[in-house]
């Protein structure tokens, strides 16, 4: 296959389709995004066998287990996948969205419309579930999308990719509105992200290599995050009850994802109190600490932490535990470590929970919650494309809204300017 040709063709497709799709009714939208849920939900079987292959690939191939948790399909993500979709074709269609609108003195009427980004670059290891949100929120979004999974999703990928064409077709939708990219050759990769006469933006679904990568070499915009160093801070204030739950959750419910704490910080008046309930429960589920000398002082069978632990994502039954002695102590670690992803406080301080989210500068800031909850799924957007630690266009989870710009739009009446 020639590389260059095959993408060069994908892209004039997408370009084609992207006009199409931004002028769909919104009916077709959702009729589309109803039919791919109904058939996700039919081929439920057909989509677990599938990715069991892939999974039975990737585990004799010796991939990772935070990569092999990414990749696994059950049939429950199936059935969050078609739940998605609905979602999505429940919120209100953003592209032609008018607002803004005021008279200048020249008698003009100047406001803004929500329009469609263009064509959208998605390119995602593992999560075969991507395949589905991506489609469903670029659809309706009003985007064509160019999907590059990783190989080791292959046939999951394209399962899933085959029901979303059933779904734009019942809909009388042209296919290449989405479109998979068939070739696991990597080369397809560097050919998507430099084709700015056919992309308008690339998101990046993957590790950081990948990430990193793709902003240095892409030729059109990327929306993106790099690391996932989620902190919980424990504040003298805490509920303790909550804070246990609250941490348990956000390290244990799964490793292998962006939005699970790396790092727990716990205020010493209450260190020695919810440390040693923490260490029980950690050790009961084989996560390995390692703390602080406060916090070996209180855990005695948590390892040393070094500086490199408060910078790193595990993706791993791992924590880094740090014991500070305020809020402002706490601020200053989540600001010089972090990643700007996903940060939570449990205190029943309001004023403290009002300084924690105005003053730690995170894509999502959380009071008494897990920040498991940093997803669009739980955001209520349907789905996410991403989540964006950029501070421009789009930040945290990106749903339909991040899919879209404004122009500006003006109204006359003849008027001309003197």
């Amino acid at each position: 296959m020639d590389i260059k040709q095959y993408m060069n063709e994908v892209g004039q497709a997408a370009r084609a389709a992207s006009r199409q799709i931004a002028r769909a009714d919104t009916n077709a939208k959702n009729a589309a995004l109803h039919a791919m849920a109904s058939a996700i939900e039919r081929d439920a079987e057909a989509l677990l066998i599938a990715n069991a292959s892939d999974v039975a690939n990737a585990r004799a191939a010796g991939l990772d287990a935070a990569l092999l948790d990414r990749l696994t399909l059950t049939a429950k993500g199936v059935a969050a996948m078609a739940e998605g979709l609905r979602q999505i074709a429940n919120l209100p269609d953003p592209v032609g969205e008018m607002s803004d609108f005021a008279y200048r003195p020249s008698g003009i009427q100047i406001g803004k419309m929500r329009v469609p980004l263009g064509v959208i670059g998605i390119i995602y290891e593992a999560r075969p579930n991507v395949t589905a949100d991506a489609a469903g929120l670029c659809l309706k979004s009003g985007n064509a999308a160019i999907l590059r999974g990783g190989s080791e999703a292959t046939l999951s990928n394209q399962a899933i990719a085959k029901l979303v064409k059933e779904g734009l077709r019942i809909a009388g939708l042209p296919e290449r509105v989405v479109q998979v990219v068939e070739t696991t050759d990597r080369a397809a990769v560097g050919e998507l992200i430099t084709m700015s006469e056919f992309v308008d933006v690339i998101v990046p679904r993957g590790g950081k290599g990948l990430t990193e990568r793709i902003a240095r070499e892409a030729r059109v915009p990327v929306i993106k995050h790099l690391d996932g160093i989620c902190h919980v801070y424990i504040d003298s204030e805490a509920d303790l009850e909550k804070a246990v739950r609250i941490a348990d959750n956000a390290k244990t419910h799964r490793y292998g994802t962006c939005n699970t704490m790396e790092t727990l910080l716990v205020n010493d008046d209450i260190a020695k109190t919810a440390l040693p309930l923490l260490a029980s429960i950690y050790a009961a589920k084989g996560v390995e600490l390692r703390g602080c000398p406060r916090t070996r002082d209180l855990v005695p069978t948590a390892l040393v932490a070094t500086d490199e632990d408060w910078r790193t994502e595990y993706l791993a039954p791992i924590l880094a535990i740090r014991v500070v002695a305020d809020l402002d102590a706490a601020i200053n670690h989540i600001n010089d470590y972090g990643s700007h992803h996903t940060d939570a406080i449990v205190t029943e301080n309001y004023s403290k929970a009002r300084r924690f989210l105005r003053e730690v500068d995170s894509a999502s800031v959380m009071v008494n919650a897990s920040t498991r909850f940093a997803d669009g799924f739980e955001y209520g957007l349907g789905a996410e494309i991403g989540i964006s630690t950029d501070k421009i266009h789009a930040r945290g989870p990106v749903g339909l809204e991040g899919l879209t710009s404004q122009k500006w739009i003006v109204l006359g009446d003849g008027q001309i300017r003197g």
